[in-house]
């Protein structure tokens, strides 16, 4: 990414990774579209009514790996291969811990969680069976991003959206084969997730191993690694609190919103999956300028950095406003992909996706006269 035309550079790498984001929600928005029109709108209500909280761990995991890979970058800018076995050892160590840690603290506040939201009654049972087979399974989550943004660091796209469609496709075989035949109910539609994401974290993996000498670690990598762990988890944590942060006000919200039944969260849980695409869309174009400003950051190309900073804010104004006006005119043909009877209690859903593009637009208002800032403050320099 040193080389080239900046806007075509970050554009040919931000579409594999936009498809990869997409897809991965792809596994939870084939469960709720699947497990609504299967099993009905009280499974589908249970499946929202966990949404957030799943999403709010995966975004996290979205944010610390991509901190990895950022670090990553720029020992590939530098060409520096001992730092990139180095960094890829430290993603392994650290992966492997905040794997632990997130599976034993959701799983063990499984039940606290769903009480804290308000869970109703008549959909706890199917809630908790759901959200605790998603949690236990974090370590494939984490997995396969982990790998997708190494393979990113280095320059490849596309292995990780490859492996990552093939799964969503065996994700939605899964989840038929679980739901009918094996009579699983929503928690079929869970291991149906974190199986098809794991294959893919593998199928990643072995690809990757072959593809770039670099993977092939050695028993040395992973000594004396203090200071390296200190440097990704001085951007890793950041990344992934900013990346989450957002979903602790939609928790609130998810609170009061399963206090008021089964058909509000059915029409919240819509409105949420919809604009989670647009989150994950906003978010691929941020993987995509990350990798390019970490990689020409080692190589010390300042000027390509403003440029390409530049390019990337054209093309996610253009894709934020198509995503705006599908969202807001398609509304209509969104609802019934989730359920067979729609309410008009489920489809008022407008005003949610109106709520998250205000806060994007206040925190953007205040991000972007700092990075004004630190680009004149570098030139000068």
């Amino acid at each position: 990414m040193t080389k080239g035309n900046p806007f075509s550079v970050i554009l040919k790498f931000s579409l594999p990774v936009i498809g990869g984001n997409l897809f991965q929600l792809f596994y939870t928005l084939a469960d709720t579209v699947i497990v609504g029109r299967t099993l009905g709108a009280d499974a589908l209500a249970a499946v929202g009514s966990t949404a957030i909280v799943i999403y709010l761990v995966l975004c996290f995991i979205q944010g610390i790996t991509g901190g990895f890979g950022i670090c990553l970058g720029h020992r590939f800018g530098a060409r520096d291969e001992k730092g990139m076995r180095r960094s890829v050892a430290v993603s392994i160590i650290l992966c492997v811990f905040f794997s632990l840690v997130i599976m034993a603290i959701c799983c063990g506040l499984a039940h606290q969680i769903l009480y804290w939201q308000k869970t109703p009654e008549k959909i706890y049972d199917m809630a908790y069976d759901y959200m605790f087979a998603v949690l236990l399974g974090t370590g494939a989550t984490i997995f396969y991003n982990m790998i997708s943004n190494i393979l990113r660091a280095l320059g490849d796209s596309r292995t990780p959206l490859v492996f990552l469609v093939f799964s969503s496709l065996l994700n939605i075989v899964l989840d038929v084969v679980f739901i009918v035949p094996f009579k699983m109910g929503v928690a079929g539609a869970a291991w149906a997730t974190v199986l098809s994401q794991l294959l893919s974290a593998i199928l990643c993996t072995v690809i990757g191993v072959r593809k770039f000498l670099i993977l092939r670690l050695k028993k040395e990598d992973f000594q004396n690694l203090g200071s390296v762990i200190k440097t990704h988890m001085s951007m890793g944590f950041p990344m992934g609190f900013q990346m989450s942060v957002m979903c602790i006000g939609q928790l609130a919200m998810q609170g009061a919103v399963n206090a008021l039944g089964t058909e509000a969260i059915a029409g919240y849980t819509a409105a949420t999956k919809v604009d989670q695409f647009s989150v994950l869309m906003n978010a691929a174009f941020g993987i995509a300028i990350s990798n390019y400003v970490a990689q020409n950051y080692g190589a010390g190309l300042w000027d390509r950095i403003r440029k390409g900073t530049a390019a990337c804010l054209l093309q996610t104004s253009i894709a934020n406003a198509l995503m705006c006006v599908m969202i807001i005119f398609g509304r209509h043909l969104v609802v019934p992909m989730f359920v067979t009877q729609p309410t008009a209690g489920i489809i008022g859903y407008v005003g949610i996706c109106f709520a998250t593009p205000f806060a994007w637009i206040g925190a953007s208002a205040l991000l972007v006269p700092v990075y004004w800032h630190e680009i004149l403050k570098r030139r000068k320099k």
